[in-house]
């Protein structure tokens, strides 16, 4: 028997209704829903799955921008036993059709257009959808077999979500209960992708477990239901599904949905709705204090977040916000998709050194080591060395990756992040970077291989690497060095252009040279870290 009670993700809205039932918890534009009406818009949307057919254990891949939808969707699916397969929103079609099939996705949901993108017009281009009915046929996409557009028309070879719902009317509350009994806990429920050394995004695997870490960090920050949420980060990423969407559910707090990230309405939002916690990464605590120091709102309300430190480039930033913010108590932390949240975390209490300096302490569940890269020795304090991780809410695997999967774990169950920390004094750790080469765009995880790739297809590209140059906005951009083929004269523009619409707009390159030769190792490798430098030279820093 587990020491710690096992529940289900599907069935969250159900424990908030019956927790919190009359109280508001959501919002998004002029919508506002109680916990019961969201327990309802969930089986609602669940109904309407079964009806068109997702089984217990298939994949759904979901490529939606943050709106009320996004939330039923995803605990609806977990709720009939699907396993959800989240799609970054800024991703084009080289990484859907990638993701889509790697992840053996049954079934695609998404937009026809949100605002200026026309995500049914690069799944067309993507997928070869019937020119009857809506059954979908492609080699290219063995296991796809319906592609879900949440919208208002209808569109030839696809399922329009309103007739999704109007079928589900069909489906009785016992046959949905008795879906929902069946789930086991510790199946996966969500394949979360992330970037890895490969080049090519890996699908992080988790099961419902999940629940316990966020139950345990509901109680570390303090959550109650007097605290409203402003979640402006995007839902398909760990950070906001965990943070905010789990968070709300099961804590009883109100969570306010934006679509993007825009810091006046932010703060317009926390003025008019009382927000007490907001989360982010530098950039958004960057753009919510400048557009606080601009134009002053009454921001009284606010109480905690996490906004992670710790990194050299950030202390400044944290420590500006912590002035004009207050009275919001920022909280570092230190987490991964492979790993989860809260793997480190400051206390409320923790003075503004800590939080400003140090990635917190050890969460709840979970053990970490700073080793030596070479000896595999714990380092004393002070020390750098590579951040490893031992914990349940470790992932469960990689999807259909286990080489990958092997070498990210030592004989011990020691995950190894390929990030750098060091321990401060107290017991405090302190993320600085990255072993990887892996780029920070923006807080979105980049890896600079799959951009690299992508161009290497490119008949006049022969040779490229990619590092990241410092950006005061992003906190990084990437830069790319490329060495042409022969008797070809490809420009900056051409690079950019070859990627736009293809590439998300955070891989693309922000700066393009060229070279005739690069760097090498002895063993034949580019040394990016001589690139690194050439880019500050050549940019002026």
């Amino acid at each position: 028997m587990e020491w710690y009670e096992k529940r289900r993700i599907g069935d969250l809205a159900d424990d908030a209704a019956a927790k919190f039932g009359p109280r508001e918890g959501l919002v998004f534009e002029d919508r506002r829903y109680t916990f019961n009406e969201v327990a309802d818009e969930v089986d609602r949307a669940a109904k309407g799955l079964m009806a068109v057919g997702v089984q217990r254990g298939d994949h759904v891949a979901l490529w939606l921008n943050n709106s009320a939808d996004w939330i039923f969707i995803s605990f609806a699916l977990a709720k009939v036993g699907a396993v959800q397969v989240p799609i970054n929103t800024r991703f084009r079609t080289s990484d859907l059709e990638y993701v889509t099939r790697q992840s053996d996705s049954t079934m695609l949901i998404t937009h026809d257009v949100c605002g200026p993108i026309d995500y049914l017009e690069m799944v067309r281009e993507v997928v070869a959808l019937p020119g009857t009915g809506d059954r979908i046929e492609d080699d290219n996409f063995p296991e796809l077999r319906q592609v879900l557009i949440v919208g208002a028309g209808e569109y030839e070879g696809t399922t329009c979500w309103e007739a999704c719902l109007r079928a589900g009317e069909s489906i009785g509350d016992d046959a949905l209960a008795e879906r929902a009994a069946s789930v086991n806990p510790d199946d996966p429920f969500l394949i979360m992708y992330t970037s890895g050394t490969t080049g090519f995004p890996k699908g992080a695997m988790h099961s419902h477990k999940l629940i316990r870490n966020n139950d345990e960090r509901t109680a570390r920050m303090g959550y109650t239901t007097n605290d409203v949420i402003l979640n402006y980060l995007p839902l398909f990423h760990a950070f906001s599904y965990s943070e905010c969407a789990m968070m709300s559910l099961l804590s009883g707090a109100r969570q306010i949905i934006t679509e993007t990230f825009n810091p006046d309405e932010s703060l317009d939002l926390i003025e008019a709705e009382g927000v007490s916690i907001i989360h982010g990464f530098e950039a958004h605590l960057k753009g919510l204090t400048e557009a606080q120091e601009a134009k002053a709102r009454d921001i009284s309300t606010l109480r905690t977040g996490i906004f992670a430190a710790g990194m050299h480039s950030a202390t400044p930033v944290v420590r500006r916000g912590a002035r004009t913010l207050a009275p919001l108590i920022n909280l570092s932390g230190f987490g991964m998709t492979e790993t989860w949240l809260g793997v480190a975390l400051n206390s409320l209490d923790d003075d503004e050194d800590l939080r400003c300096q140090s990635s917190g302490y050890v969460g709840l569940g979970y053990e970490i080591r700073v080793v030596d890269t070479e000896t595999g020795a714990d380092q004393p304090v002070g020390v750098p060395g590579e951040l490893i991780i031992r914990g349940y809410s470790l992932m469960l695997g990689y999807y259909k990756k286990p080489e990958e999967t092997a070498a990210s774990f030592d004989e011990d169950g020691w995950f190894h992040s390929g990030d750098t920390a060091e321990w401060l004094e107290g017991g405090y750790m302190r993320f600085l970077g990255r072993y990887k080469d892996m780029l920070k765009v923006g807080g979105e995880n980049v890896d600079p291989m799959e951009t690299e790739g992508y161009l290497l297809e490119h008949p006049e590209v022969h040779q490229i690497a990619i590092v990241g140059y410092p950006d005061e906005k992003l906190s990084e951009v990437p830069v790319a060095f490329i060495e042409r083929a022969p008797c070809t004269n490809m420009t900056g523009e051409d690079v950019i252009g070859h990627c736009r619409g293809k590439v998300a707009s955070f891989k693309i390159p922000r700066h393009v040279f060229f070279v005739t030769e690069f760097p090498m190792t002895a063993s034949g490798k580019i040394r990016k870290v001589d690139l690194r430098a050439e880019a500050l030279r050549l940019l002026g820093e």
